[in-house]
């Protein structure tokens, strides 16, 4: 296991005063050390003999330890008197202690065993640890008296960051659907928020610029609007759009029935899926705003190629991993004709022929 020398020197080197804050911040620093060291430390290498049912037992475990222990902190800071020196120190030991078999769990996790799934594990872990970097903070900038609001909202912060363990995805398929409901979230928000704009029969931005109350004055201000030939070349932004969100919910779909975990392969093909998936919502939002008027052709034409680039590579992986079996290969098919076709008739309608 780490241990508090190895994370950032002994903890109890600067108790030297008798104050119960120098605990507190030998804690802090602690914590904040080791936090540093979760986000960028590598994986154990895998022996073959990893056990990820047991893992997750483990893991589980550490984290609720590190709630109680979390708890029993900000109690002993809640009310006078304050605890005593040793008693400080006590139980700042006792909570750098739970975090750091926390994090020692967490390292167990070899990447052999994906790493969508251990990235999220990672990010879990870390907030656990900002959570309590932040209690200690409350505690020691807060008067040492009473409960505090904020102590109450970083206590309960800690709370919630343990929580989430037994909700996160306990396998590589499962980490990467994750991350797919994600994006088909954000895509489908960017996609319903043009569609909602384009019918508004003259002016997108009418809910937030309204005339002056007193309706005397009309804004004329053509930027507002879209002209009939910027409305032609939505037409196919918006099939280039709805292209990217039927891709996430075919893929999905791919995962949850065909996805397997079992062979390094496998999992490395799962990891791509999600590495190169990671594009489409970000192209699909940089579309959609070039697209209110005032309308940029050239920024228009510049974001449907890249995003038409993103679902080629995207229907290109999906073909060749093992996710894709005959019916998919359907709809991959269909969705890069798509893909070709709204390209070809934004382009032609940008660069009308003379």
């Amino acid at each position: 296991m780490l241990s508090p020398a190895r994370v950032c020197g002994d903890m109890s080197a600067d108790n030297r005063t008798g104050d119960v804050s120098v605990p507190l911040r030998n804690l802090l620093n602690s914590v904040q050390c080791l936090r540093d060291r979760v986000c960028d430390g590598e994986a154990n290498e895998s022996d073959g003999t990893f056990n990820l049912l047991q893992f997750w037992e483990t893991l589980n475990q550490s984290v609720k330890v590190v709630s109680q222990e979390a708890t029993k902190l900000s109690l002993a800071f809640s009310k006078p008197p304050l605890p005593s020196q040793e008693d400080a120190e006590k139980l700042s030991e006792s909570i750098l202690k739970s975090v750091l078999t926390l994090s020692t769990v967490y390292y167990w996790l070899p990447k052999s065993e994906g790493i969508s799934l251990r990235r999220q594990v990672r990010n879990a872990t870390v907030e656990v640890l900002e959570g309590v970097s932040a209690l200690v903070e409350v505690i020691l900038s807060s008067p040492l008296q009473s409960l505090s609001q904020e102590q109450l909202t970083s206590t309960g912060g800690v709370w919630s960051a343990c929580d989430q363990f037994p909700q996160l995805p306990t396998d590589n398929k499962a980490a990467v659907l994750v991350l797919l409901s994600n994006h088909t979230g954000v895509v489908k928000d960017a996609l319903e928020e043009i569609q909602e704009a384009l019918s508004e029969v003259n002016d997108p931005f009418s809910d937030v610029l309204d005339d002056d109350a007193d309706g005397l004055e009309q804004r004329g201000n053509q930027d507002t609007y879209w002209s009939e030939r910027d409305r032609s070349v939505i037409a196919p932004c918006l099939g280039l759009m709805k292209a990217a969100a039927a891709c996430l919910r075919k893929l999905i779909s791919a995962v949850k029935n065909n996805g397997d975990v079992s062979t390094p392969q496998n999992l490395a093909q799962l990891d791509d899926l999600a590495d190169i998936t990671k594009d489409i919502s970000p192209g699909v939002d940089d579309l959609a705003l070039c697209l209110y008027p005032p309308m940029d052709y050239s920024g228009v034409e510049n974001n449907i190629s890249k995003l038409g680039a993103v679902l080629r590579k995207v229907l290109e992986i999906t073909r060749l991993s093992h996710v894709c079996g005959e019916p998919e290969l359907t709809w991959v098919q269909f969705l890069d004709g798509a893909v070709d076709h709204n390209l070809q008739k934004a382009t032609d309608l940008i660069h009308p022929q003379s």
